[in-house]
């Protein structure tokens, strides 16, 4: 090798050897996700306005703990809170989601230099979707069973024991260096009666919790750890339902956005239920789940949210309170805005489905070639939570009869493919039956939770409903008119239904679909 050759040779090398030494520089530098820069914000929203620096009793959390997961890009998706124009009182969007308008600060951040707590009331729902930073949990002072147990180890344990019962003092806020004489009540019940009224709601947690919180002096405000990323804290009740589940999950989605998070926040029970099925979609959509009698001692978090109970959502209420509303497209509102129109539940069912990577910007096939898919949701038995036998109640007398005729009556189908998906969703994980809810052209059932997925079906779904004469409730009525999805019902004298009426009503909505 001529000496030409082998400087060019010797050039190469050490450039190589540079970039190799300043890739590793660059992602040892990059190791931490977040800085422990001490960073001010004069935007309450921002992550950054409460992340201080961590002192010896602020120990650093677990790696996974620091990241959020993003929120997923949804086709319709449109500006909530700060970024809308002012929500008109009992409009749709006033029942769905961004009618929390009025701010009540009840502890400022210029006042105590740290500890924050304000409340966005909303006219509409009269109720409130809170929040506040360097806020503490005292897990000795909530009293409930620990949760997160295996079903089979908790079976008659009472729901008492599972709902959380608040001490004095059991959340506490950082009054800061200036605070001085002692602990003081965060709000009255006279201030808590205006903002966050028990209402219809025989037992309001989020309340109970803001009743207990106490402002204490910056030389009390001591953490064994602090969770830096904005956190939801949650409490349910009827956690082994679906629809009151779904009602939960869209509580906690509607507060995530009001209060403006950049991510999915992690997540805390303060409940003492069990695991149940559902967690697998609560763990799909937000960054992390916890139980709040899971942390070792008192936590304190930067940012944390309060979700109103889902008693208190528009899901819930429209059951009582006539909501008109028609779902429709996010383009279509955003062209024609509407106050009797609403995306929002289509925004939420792709939030869902995301959730689980499934894709959401998809369209319809008109005529899909492998076939039309016919979900018939089955109701079983099953556990559901301590206090359940097994069985389930009957909503229609002879499922199998019906769905056996549909089986007959689609394999001598000429006209078109039809493909009668069994929808044995007691034995199916979460994913799968979002899957199947996301693939069906036509959705049937009896009146059941399992109805509730239809928050995720796919624009243009039919959702064919078999309502016995003890179950006429318009759940899933409303939840289909909310989305924009075409509706029917099969209204039964008693709990029978005649295969043949099923059969008819189900060749009328193929023969609209084309087929």
């Amino acid at each position: 090798m001529n000496r030409r050759n082998l400087r060019l040779v010797k050039i190469i090398f050490f450039l190589f050897a540079l970039n190799s030494i300043s890739l590793a520089l660059y992602f040892f530098s990059h190791s931490k996700p977040f800085s422990n820069l001490h960073t001010r914000n004069p935007n309450p929203h921002s992550l950054a306005l409460n992340r201080l620096p961590l002192t010896e009793n602020q120990p650093k959390l677990q790696t996974h703990q620091r990241f959020l997961k993003p929120w997923p890009i949804l086709p319709s998706y449109l500006p909530w809170s700060s970024q809308a124009p002012e929500v008109g009182p009992r409009s749709c969007e006033a029942y769905f989601g961004n009618g929390f308008t009025r701010r009540v600060d009840l502890l400022r951040p210029e006042t105590t230099g740290s500890g924050w707590f304000r409340c966005w009331f909303s006219e509409t729902l009269r109720s409130s979707v809170c929040e506040g930073g360097a806020l503490r949990m005292v897990p000795e002072k909530v009293k409930m069973s620990k949760g997160g147990e295996k079903l089979e180890e908790v079976i008659g344990r009472s729901e008492e024991e599972e709902l959380p019962d608040f001490d004095a003092g059991a959340f506490e806020l950082d009054g800061g260096q200036r605070f001085s004489g002692e602990k003081r009540e965060l709000a009255s019940g006279e201030v808590l009666d205006e903002f966050v009224p028990e209402g219809e709601v025989l037992r309001h947690t989020m309340r109970g919790l803001i009743e207990s919180t106490r402002i204490v002096p910056a030389r009390e405000f001591e953490c064994h750890e602090w969770i830096e990323e904005p956190t939801l804290l949650v409490t349910r009740f009827e956690y082994a339902n679906l629809f009151h589940t779904v009602t939960d999950w869209y509580s906690a989605y509607v507060s995530s956005r009001v209060t403006g998070l950049p991510n999915r926040p992690h997540l805390v029970f303060v409940d003492g239920h069990c695991t149940a099925t559902l967690e697998e979609t609560w763990k799909a959509l937000f960054s992390s789940l916890r139980y709040a009698k899971n942390f070792s001692g008192p936590v304190c978090f930067r940012h944390a949210v309060l979700s109103p109970l889902g008693y208190e959502t528009s899901l819930f209420k429209g059951l009582t309170e006539e909501i008109k509303c028609r779902g429709t497209s996010a383009q279509d509102l955003w062209n024609n805005p509407d106050d009797r129109k609403t995306a929002r539940l289509s925004e939420f069912g792709e939030m869902i489905r995301a959730a689980f990577q499934f894709p959401v910007n998809r369209h319809r096939i008109e005529r899909p070639v492998s076939g039309y898919n016919v979900l018939f949701v089955r109701r079983e038995d099953y556990l559901a939570h301590p206090r359940h036998g097994g069985k389930v109640e009957s909503r229609l007398s002879n499922e199998e009869e019906v769905f056996n005729s549909l089986k007959n009556w689609i394999s001598n189908h000429r006209d078109c493919r039809i493909n009668l998906v069994n929808g044995l969703f007691a034995h199916m994980s979460m994913k799968e039956q979002v899957r199947a809810i996301q693939d069906a052209h036509v959705i049937i059932g009896a009146h059941g939770a399992g109805l509730t997925h239809i928050v995720s079906a796919m624009p243009k779904t039919v959702v064919l409903e078999i309502i016995s004469s003890q179950f006429r409730r318009p759940h899933f009525q409303l939840i289909a008119q909310w989305k924009g999805l075409e509706y029917h019902a099969i209204n039964l004298n008693g709990s029978y239904a005649n295969p043949q009426v099923v059969i008819q009503k189900l060749n009328n909505i193929m023969r609209s679909l084309g087929c």
